[in-house]
């Protein structure tokens, strides 16, 4: 019975924690706006193709590149690709929400879901985080995946391409900066209690 208890109340409690999680996700309500040199835009399929030293910025998120398309689904969720010119990299920038960290990445190409909050980085694919100012965390593989929802990221080096260094991920992790322990209080002496006479 007490088993049953404390499950019915974490299967209260979860709403409540998954709508904190979530309350925080400005960016996918944000506008999402592009400059480029050119730009060709398709109503029926609600596709827009912008060309030439393209930058997008939606909320936090900024990504720039030198061909981006665009797309928009009838429920309003947007997604885009982004691709470099020959020998440089698309790059991608978000910041983590409820902390003062950033995700930071570079690949051939990049690909945006803003249904799902996920960034696909494509052939040659370098991930930093960043807390504050300083890098913490670097990976690099042929393709990384990360959701900014659940904060997981997935690696793959695929085996066979010429840009994942032999197809192998990696991975350079620096451990959060732990906080000292405060320090321990003295101890006062007490007068001495004498007994009445």
């Amino acid at each position: 019975m007490k088993f049953f208890r404390i499950t019915f109340c974490l299967l209260l409690i979860w709403p409540l924690c998954a709508f904190w999680v979530h309350a925080e996700k400005a960016d996918r309500d944000r506008p999402m706006n592009i400059e480029a040199d050119a730009l060709r835009y398709d109503d029926a399929l609600q596709q827009s193709v912008f060309t030439g030293a393209v930058v997008l910025t939606k909320g936090t998120i900024v990504m720039r590149g030198d061909k981006m398309e665009v797309r928009q689904d009838p429920l309003g969720y947007q997604y885009g690709a982004i691709t470099a010119s020959l020998g440089k990299k698309a790059f991608f920038r978000q910041k983590r929400e409820g902390v003062d960290e950033f995700m930071e990445g570079e690949a051939q190409s990049i690909e945006y879901d803003g249904r799902a909050d996920t960034v696909k980085l494509i052939a040659g694919a370098q991930l930093r985080r960043y807390r504050g100012a300083v890098v913490s965390d670097e990976f690099s593989a042929a393709v990384i995946v990360y959701n900014n929802t659940t904060g997981v990221f997935t690696l793959d080096g695929s085996p066979g391409s010429a840009r994942s260094k032999g197809g192998k991920v990696h991975a350079m992790l620096t451990p959060k900066s732990v906080t000292p322990p405060a320090p321990a209080t003295e101890l006062q002496s007490s007068p001495q209690l004498t007994p009445p006479q």
